[in-house]
């Protein structure tokens, strides 16, 4: 928030540090130096570049609530060498692949036309578009943006968006297929 990345660049940054975790050990690198190097190497992938002083000064900030603003001394330099050095070695072990698809532009699709498919009454009382997003966003704090695919998942947030708020899809009960699979032939939902 404080760095004013938007919704994809952070997908990329979470996929891109779950991925490089899923590649090597988690006791070899320091998971805030990646985390950190996730989001520089995000922003350049998604074209919103992040200036890596900002990175820095946010993810201090971050760790150390209390504490002093980092000077511009050796140590903020040595952080600043290493995010960079991180950048490469990241990118050498995901063997150069950062470019994801993710869930957003299926799920804004899926949204818009269920919006169109249900009565306007049922859509205006209950935030299932505000919740769908959410647990998109909440999605990415694991791997399932690796394990899944985007259409996938975005059919999974909506189906269970519907679901706490008890939404019935209309001519679900007489259709030959469930809504879901209007969207992905090869989704099933228990």
């Amino acid at each position: 928030v404080k760095l004013g990345m938007r919704s994809i660049p952070i997908a990329t940054a979470c996929t891109i540090y779950h991925k490089f975790f899923c590649e090597t050990n988690l006791d070899a690198y320091d998971p805030y130096l990646i985390a950190m190097s996730s989001i520089y190497l995000a922003g350049k992938v998604e074209e919103q570049h992040l200036r890596t002083r900002d990175i820095i000064n946010v993810s201090n900030r971050y760790f150390n609530p209390s504490g002093e603003p980092l000077e511009l001394d050796s140590h903020f330099w040595e952080l600043r060498d290493s995010i960079v050095q991180c950048e490469l070695l990241m990118l050498r072990v995901l063997r150069f692949q950062v470019s994801f698809q993710h869930p957003h532009k299926y799920l804004l699709h899926y949204l818009v036309s269920l919006k169109n498919w249900l009565n306007r009454h049922s859509w205006q009382r209950t935030p299932v578009a505000v919740t769908a997003w959410a647990l998109l966003r909440d999605s990415y704090h694991g791997a399932l943006c690796l394990r899944f695919q985007a259409q996938h998942i975005a059919v999974a947030v909506l189906y269970l968006a519907l679901q706490v708020y008890g939404v019935e899809v209309p001519a679900e009960v007489e259709a030959e297929k469930a809504w879901w699979q209007i969207y992905t032939m090869d989704t099933e939902i228990p």
